[in-house]
């Protein structure tokens, strides 16, 4: 099921967009809302490099920084195979391709709505 961006804050279409600008693939939205309780949306990005992980993540945490949107909790930005940035209402997951594909996030919640975000 797909939701539309409209129905998605501001914040969370805004990280989409930032993974974008670093050319993240594989970039998506889910509304988890009704389906977790921890947060109310994940967002997926895939880096084809460490260093492209890194720069995603950075740059996510850089911009949103500069509107007063930062993470409560950050992790992996270190390794860079899996970069997970916590803004409590979404999650942003940036991750190595080998590592997306282990964990199949997307699949994990599959019966979540999902925004899919093209370059």
């Amino acid at each position: 099921m797909n939701s539309s961006s409209e129905d998605l804050p501001k914040e969370v279409a805004q990280a989409a967009g930032l993974a974008l600008d670093r050319k993240a693939e594989g970039v998506m939205a889910l509304d988890l809302r009704g389906v977790s309780s921890a947060t109310d949306y994940f967002v997926l990005a895939t880096g084809n490099s460490d260093i492209q992980v890194r720069a995603i993540a950075e740059h996510i945490l850089e911009q949103l920084a500069k509107e007063g949107v930062r993470p409560l909790h950050v992790e992996g930005l270190d390794r860079a195979r899996w970069v997970l940035l916590d803004f409590v209402d979404f999650v942003v997951h940036v991750f190595h391709p080998v590592a997306r594909d282990f964990y199949q996030l997307e699949l994990l919640w599959g019966d979540a709505p999902t925004q899919l975000f093209a370059p």
